[in-house]
């Protein structure tokens, strides 16, 4: 796996929690594409946040095969950061609507 690769599972592991989140808790849906939208930055942004403490890309691919460990952590936290975008991008939406 090249570091490209992880990056791009990685959002798309955020897009997955989006739209679980969506899915789950419909007042926080923004739709398929909207959630879509969300957890791409979500996951890019929590992932770029937290990254620094050493399971962004180029840290799991140092040793030139994949760091299990960290593949891991780096998709549980773009999973979650998918479904805080959504959260709260609909929770800035319903205060900025008042």
């Amino acid at each position: 796996m090249t570091d490209t690769l992880i990056s791009l599972i990685s959002i798309y592991v955020g897009i997955i929690g989006a739209n679980l989140t969506g899915f789950i808790f419909k007042r926080f849906s923004f739709g398929t594409i909207g959630n879509t939208i969300a957890g791409v930055f979500g996951s890019i942004f929590l992932i770029k946040l937290f990254g620094r403490f050493g399971f962004d890309a180029i840290s799991i691919m140092r040793s030139g095969k994949v760091n299990s460990i960290l593949f891991s952590i780096n998709a549980i936290v773009s999973f979650i950061g998918g479904g805080l975008a959504v959260i709260l991008l609909k929770s800035l939406k319903n205060k900025m609507n008042k």
